[in-house]
């Protein structure tokens, strides 16, 4: 992923006024886009909404062994919220690391290089915003929140997952699901969710991040706001600290030469 220029000053104050604006909206935007929602407004999706997932299932193997591969350098893998600001809160003793191969619509090259089989599995996602491997450490837990935009739905695939499924889990709204290996589930992040791994063993697992799937004017409406948010200063920072830990990712690389 080649960094942006660095912005201008009027650029910033207009696109930090696009984030706070849009965030204000969001209980007027959110409901609208779920008004036009082809797929309804549950926490946790039928699968069978989504023909595509079985797909990535299929090649879950291959997948986990490239994430695997990727962990032998975990100290090189960014804490979240290194990347991401608005994650601070979620995340205070980072111990939430995660691998993008998308961010925020954009194509991280290198990183899509290093994984070619999970690259090619994720062509099967129609509207791919965002893939990462999610990496949490024993006893991590993210308290409740909600996501930004009800534009994208959340898809998770267990690929290293602790055998104490009861103590490792997400809650969405009143719906609590445990990761498996090699099995996946949707959800809406703007529910309230939360996460847990009690447990002495890390959870990894792919997650992407993908276009809900909508009726016309909904969908202009999310589009119009995701594309703001992708221009603001917000998504230029992270994806300038993404390009500083590539190259501490190509430090450990080089080492095992």
């Amino acid at each position: 992923m080649t960094n942006s220029a660095t912005a201008s000053p009027p650029k910033r104050k207009v696109n930090s006024w696009l984030v706070r604006y849009g965030k204000k909206q969001r209980k007027w935007i959110n409901p609208y886009i779920k008004k036009h929602s082809k797929i309804g407004d549950a926490a946790v999706f039928d699968r069978s909404l989504f023909p595509w997932m079985s797909e990535l299932e299929a090649d879950w193997e291959a997948i986990r062994d490239e994430a695997l591969a990727v962990l032998k350098h975990r100290d090189a893998i960014p804490p979240l919220a290194k990347i991401s600001p608005d994650h601070k809160n979620l995340d205070e003793q980072n111990k939430w690391r995660s691998f993008f191969m998308w961010a925020y619509g954009f194509r991280i090259d290198q990183n899509c290089d290093r994984c070619p089989r999970t690259t090619q599995a994720l062509k099967a996602v129609p509207g791919l915003r965002t893939a990462m491997f999610s990496i949490h450490d024993p006893g991590m837990a993210i308290p409740p929140h909600k996501g930004v935009t009800a534009g994208m739905c959340v898809f998770h695939l267990g690929l290293k997952t602790p055998k104490d499924t009861a103590n490792c889990a997400i809650r969405v709204d009143d719906q609590i699901v445990s990761w498996k290996e090699g099995e996946a589930f949707v959800f809406d992040d703007t529910k309230e969710h939360e996460t847990w791994n009690r447990t002495d063993e890390e959870r990894v697992i792919l997650l992407v991040q993908f276009d809900r799937p909508m009726k016309f004017p909904g969908n202009i409406v999310a589009s119009l706001f995701f594309h703001a948010v992708r221009r603001s200063s917000f998504v230029g920072t992270a994806r300038k600290q993404l390009g500083n830990w590539e190259n501490t990712f190509r430090q450990f690389e080089k080492a095992d030469e």
